[in-house]
């Protein structure tokens, strides 16, 4: 995440966590968690708020999230009652290979540069055959909006990120925004799979 990113967050992560926490994400769920073993080790990337976390916890699941706001940190710790880490994609460590890792809505704040080093760097942490969802906004180029840097992809693009590591795609599909009033905001959603070491 830029300077610019971390500096939206820390002064908006108060009414970001409260437009964002109760989106019902069920639909999205449904397209991964079925690929994740009952009480698997999910990684939450990213996690904003932890409304994410909470919900795969409640079914069972074991959860490590992130995020690189250290106010969000602290709402999304509260949240799902344990500790959230702070970091960014690029510090981020852990000693556990995941069974899954969610990135919602997260890694598009990664600059292009750095995208597919933080991609790999993520696949790295996954288990053979483990899965890995991702989203960004619809689009190709990298753009300033509303006092954060996004980095948007299509179907294509996402591909060449990719085409060096490990994975295959399971899945990928658009969606509108699930937040009122922003239905008609495109989402490009990838579910990816870590082949057999």
């Amino acid at each position: 995440m830029t300077t610019l990113n971390q500096q939206y967050y820390s002064e908006n992560a108060q009414s970001f966590y409260d437009a964002t926490v109760d989106i019902d994400m069920q639909v999205l769920h449904d397209h991964f968690l079925p690929l994740v073993p009952d009480g698997g080790l999910i990684l939450d990337a990213g996690c904003g708020a932890g409304r994410d976390s909470k919900a795969f916890i409640e079914l069972g699941y074991k959860v490590q999230a992130f995020d690189a706001s250290e106010e969000l940190v602290a709402l999304a710790s509260k949240l799902i009652n344990q500790p959230v880490h702070h970091a960014l994609f690029q510090t981020f460590e852990s000693h556990y290979q995941f069974d899954a890792i969610w990135a919602c809505a997260s890694l598009l704040h990664v600059p292009k540069a750095e995208l597919k080093a933080v991609l790999g760097k993520l696949v790295n942490l996954l288990v053979a055959d483990g899965v890995f969802y991702c989203s960004f906004k619809l689009g190709t180029e990298e753009v300033t909006r509303n006092g954060r840097i996004f980095t948007n992809l299509n179907e294509n693009s996402f591909i060449e990120y990719i085409t060096a590591l490990p994975v295959i795609v399971e899945n990928q599909w658009r969606t509108g925004d699930l937040r009122e009033g922003r239905e008609s905001e495109q989402w490009l959603n990838v579910v990816l799979r870590k082949g057999a070491l």
